[in-house]
């Protein structure tokens, strides 16, 4: 069997109707028997609404916590694909970077990743599931 990894970006996920179309992508590409990893972006426009609510509380927002919100935008986005692959009848798991030991190095914002625990990730493709890895994120020696 064949593994992908699919990258969506902002667009792709921009709405419950977009969603729906990579859940039916998903789908046909399973049925054809392709494992796949999915990443998702957040949907569109999330990023710059997150920053917005960061500068109405901090001119200069410290570069963590700005990090720290704007990865709940790819949280989301990650939550409501796994759901609406459940409503499919597809199982699947979404993941943030802690839980998968998705490593980064570099700059908040600019970090580059640098290794992955992907024993989480097997578990799942070989038990049928879907595994939904938030983008943008990555965990450093602290943590």
């Amino acid at each position: 069997m064949s593994l992908w990894v699919l990258k969506f970006g902002g667009t792709s996920v921009g709405d419950s109707a977009r969603i729906e179309n990579v859940a039916a992508l998903i789908e046909r590409h399973r049925r054809s028997g392709i494992d796949l990893v999915i990443v998702v972006s957040a949907m569109a426009g999330e990023t710059d609404r997150l920053i917005a609510l960061a500068q109405r509380v901090s001119a200069t927002p410290d570069p963590r916590e700005l990090a720290a919100l704007i990865v709940t935008g790819e949280q989301t986005s990650a939550a409501l694909l796994a759901l609406t692959l459940h409503a499919r009848g597809i199982p699947s798991h979404s993941y943030t970077a802690w839980q998968i030991g998705l490593e980064a190095r570099g700059p908040h914002n600019e970090a580059e990743v640098r290794a992955i625990d992907a024993s989480r990730l097997r578990s799942d493709l070989q038990s049928g599931i879907v595994p939904v890895v938030c983008g943008f994120q990555g965990i450093d020696a602290s943590g």
